[in-house]
């Protein structure tokens, strides 16, 4: 593991996240929020993307990639197997079917909305792995493996996410946040099987774009503690079977 690109990601991306939401809660203790100030959106598109900033700054700065022509290139290698993108699908499919089937459909949005939320959930979501995928997560494997460093990212990804459970937050309760920790859980397997099989980058993105698109478009947000677990578990189960099959394979 490259402590010299761990540590120091690490730090950037939590000091541009702090200082962003910092800058939230001060305006909003003067009655600014998202409603009445539109700017408000662009010091939390930069919280969100920290990671991505980080990423680029870090690898630039340890010469991993020349600029950000091959940064970019190398985040979006849209090039990959027709069984690489399968397994994507069957990752998402596992959690999503489970889920739906013990909670049910009850507030689906009509399907176009899947469409309509990409562009979205790219932006505000998916584009995170060329931070977490990219740089943390490949370190951390080859130093814990894919169990112990799917468990570190999960933690480290929900951490960098409380911000958006406060009060001056999105979701604007605490108590989503133990639900999303478990499916941070599930998709940090995930997201670390995808990376180990087919060491790329944009299919990481893919997943979380996918699984964001899939679950605003379904759920909103999963309020079922069973479902939650069950589905994680699964496919916590379905990502190390993954790795373990295509290993074995790798070794005949």
């Amino acid at each position: 593991m490259k402590k010299k690109i761990v540590t120091p990601f690490l730090a950037l991306t939590f000091l541009i996240a702090v200082v962003s939401w910092g800058i939230c809660a001060i305006f909003g203790l003067f009655g600014f929020n998202v409603e009445n100030a539109p700017w408000f959106w662009v010091i939390i598109a930069l919280c969100a993307f920290s990671p991505t900033i980080a990423s680029y700054i870090v690898l630039k700065r340890n010469s991993e990639v020349k600029g950000f022509k091959d940064w970019l290139k190398n985040v979006f290698a849209v090039k990959a197997s027709f069984r690489h993108y399968l397994l994507v699908v069957a990752l998402i499919a596992v959690y999503y079917v489970t889920y739906v089937i013990i909670t049910g459909l009850d507030e689906a949005q009509p399907f176009y909305m899947f469409f309509i939320l990409l562009p979205a959930v790219l932006i505000g979501g998916g584009i995170e792995e060329a931070g977490w995928s990219y740089v943390l997560r490949p370190q951390l494997d080859k130093k814990f493996g894919l169990i112990l460093s799917s468990i570190f990212v999960a933690a480290i990804w929900s951490v960098w996410h409380i911000p958006v459970f406060l009060p001056q937050g999105r979701i604007e309760s605490l108590s989503w946040f133990g639900l999303f920790a478990i499916s941070c859980l599930g998709e940090s397997f995930a997201l670390g099987a995808i990376m180990r099989i087919t060491k790329n980058v944009f299919l990481c993105v893919l997943f979380h774009t996918l699984s964001n698109a899939v679950s605003g478009t379904l759920f909103g947000y999963s309020d079922s503690l069973f479902g939650t677990v069950l589905a994680s578990g699964l496919l916590i189960a379905a990502s190390v079977t993954a790795v373990y099959i295509s290993e074995k394979k790798k070794a005949t």
